[in-house]
């Protein structure tokens, strides 16, 4: 008797006729209408929001978006930098086995490979970290658990539903049904080997095939590419002979960030809020041009140890490839 109702909730749940967006959890109505503006019918709209898939909470990475964590994972953002930079012979060997890759890449975008490669080392170690979230489940947690009482709520909500809208849209135009709308992710909903997340979908590219795969390396490599062209703005290959040494670079930074509070590599202020910033590579005129690129990569992660963890990672593979 029991199979036979849940046969029959479900069938229901299949066939019925959506037409509006009205639900209980005002967020999900935000969702849909902005679902319905980018071309996804109602109907379809509503058969994600309302099947099982959103009734799974992820406990473990709403724990994770908590204001002590995320500090922690930024002050071993610097250990992080040093473990890596005993992969740069792997990040060599990567460039080179995918070099007809990074050609293309490089001819449609201008991004320097030495770049990408790095990035896609600190993200993923080259697609080795494999991820054990999904996105569509931790959006929706936030959607679902977030109360916008503090301005960090609001946006954590607000990242939710945008994130939640572009899972939404991916998914049904890859004709994925509700539970198959499963995108492997990190804790932050980060998916793929470059760890995109979905409100950035609209940067994926493909090496060969007409819809990319943040899965295969290939098109992991274009889609960053793409990523720092589109949004960043990189457009012109690095003139490594411009850039300083990264290890001496990197170590000054450091001090300077452990000696000064609210200290940016790149910022004296905040475009968005106005914050002021102590501000390392502003006023030294032998920074400007590593400035210039570091900011780009600050795009694509908003950390200034993340960008010159990258640039490190860069300037020494680079190295490894000249033989220099």
């Amino acid at each position: 008797m029991i199979k036979l109702l849940l046969l029959l909730t479900i069938s229901t749940m299949l066939f019925a006729k959506y037409t509006t967006c009205t639900f209980q959890n005002k967020n999900y109505t935000d969702i849909c209408e902005k679902l319905v503006k980018k071309g996804v019918p109602v109907h379809d709209v509503n058969t994600y929001l309302l099947s099982f898939k959103t009734k799974k909470l992820d406990e473990r990475s709403f724990k994770l978006f908590s204001p002590t964590k995320i500090k922690k994972h930024r002050e071993n953002e610097k250990k992080a930098n040093n473990v890596l930079v005993t992969y740069v012979p792997k990040i060599v060997e990567h460039v080179k086995k995918y070099s007809k890759v990074y050609d293309e890449a490089e001819k449609r975008y201008g991004v320097s490979r030495e770049v990408v490669a790095s990035i896609l080392m600190k993200e993923t170690k080259l697609g080795i970290i494999k991820p054990s979230f999904d996105a569509f489940e931790v959006f929706n947690t936030l959607v679902v658990k977030v109360r916008p009482k503090t301005k960090r709520d609001k946006w954590l909500l607000n990242m939710g539903k945008s994130n939640m809208v572009s899972i939404i849209s991916y998914c049904y135009k890859k004709r994925l049904k509700p539970l198959e709308c499963n995108l492997p992710s990190s804790y932050a909903g980060a998916v793929g080997i470059p760890q995109f997340m979905p409100s950035s979908f609209i940067y994926i590219d493909s090496y060969k095939d007409k819809v990319g795969d943040l899965t295969k390396m290939e098109d992991a490599i274009m889609s960053a590419s793409r990523y720092l062209n589109k949004k960043a703005g990189f457009n012109e290959l690095i003139d490594w002979e411009k850039i300083p040494e990264m290890s001496e670079v990197e170590e000054a930074w450091y001090e300077y960030d452990f000696n000064h509070k609210n200290s940016s590599f790149v910022y004296s202020q905040s475009k968005r809020t106005g914050k002021i910033y102590n501000c390392f590579a502003c006023e030294k005129e032998e920074l400007q041009y590593l400035k210039k690129y570091a900011k780009t990569i600050m795009r694509y992660n908003n950390s200034s140890n993340y960008s010159i963890g990258v640039m490190r990672l860069a300037h020494d593979t680079h190295k490894g490839l000249t033989n220099k």
